[in-house]
């Protein structure tokens, strides 16, 4: 087995154990991979084939509100089952879009 080791540098305000930075930086990264996650798989975000002028940026920022949303859905359905849920049940689909 061979191991390898990386060395990474950060900036930063405040002054850090290694410790503390570790644990801010996998935790900064755990949420930014589940959000790239859910967007790739569940809603396939790399398949998209919009390309022209601003339509992948505008849709990207769709994406993301409806990622909020839906997200906040109080059910224990998974993310992709509350996706569902909201394109067949209208009363769900309010309860995400209404405070």
């Amino acid at each position: 087995m061979k191991v390898e080791t990386e060395v990474r540098y950060y900036l930063a305000s405040i002054v850090l154990t290694a410790l503390v930075a570790a644990r801010i930086v996998r935790s900064h990264w755990a949420i930014e991979n589940s959000l790239h996650w859910v967007l790739d798989v569940v809603m396939r975000d790399d398949e998209s084939r919009v390309r022209t002028g601003n339509a992948a940026a505008n849709l990207g920022i769709v994406k993301h509100i409806a990622y909020n949303l839906i997200r906040r859905g109080k059910t224990k359905l998974s993310f992709r089952g509350k996706r569902k849920l909201a394109s067949w049940d209208e009363d769900f689909l309010v309860s995400l879009i209404t405070p």
